[in-house]
């Protein structure tokens, strides 16, 4: 199993009820593609390095994910492109940590 750093943005100007159901339905792409979540943080809303589409904050949330292989990352990063409220995302491959 594969692990992964999945993080994305949502846009600032929506209600909570509709971040909370952003932040579900891309979890929910993660789930449905094979992928499992081990760890998952929502960061509250944070002020963007630079201004992204007019914006100049927004939701960060933070999952830890395994997966057999790229097949569910893919998905997300495809379906975070379509969707016009996350603003930004980020999917990092962790490498295995060595052994001494």
């Amino acid at each position: 199993m594969k692990k992964y750093e999945v993080m994305f943005i949502v846009r600032p100007d929506l209600e909570e009820a509709n971040i909370n159901s952003v932040a579900e339905s891309m979890k929910k792409v993660l789930t449905d593609n094979g992928a499992t979540i081990v760890e998952e943080k929502p960061m509250g809303q944070r002020e963007l390095a630079y201004e992204i589409n007019k914006y100049k904050t927004g939701y960060y949330f933070l999952y830890v994910v395994e997966a057999a292989d790229a097949k569910a990352t893919e998905e997300f990063t495809r379906i975070a492109r379509i969707n016009e409220d996350v603003i930004r995302s980020l999917v990092v491959k962790v490498e295995a940590e060595e052994k001494r």
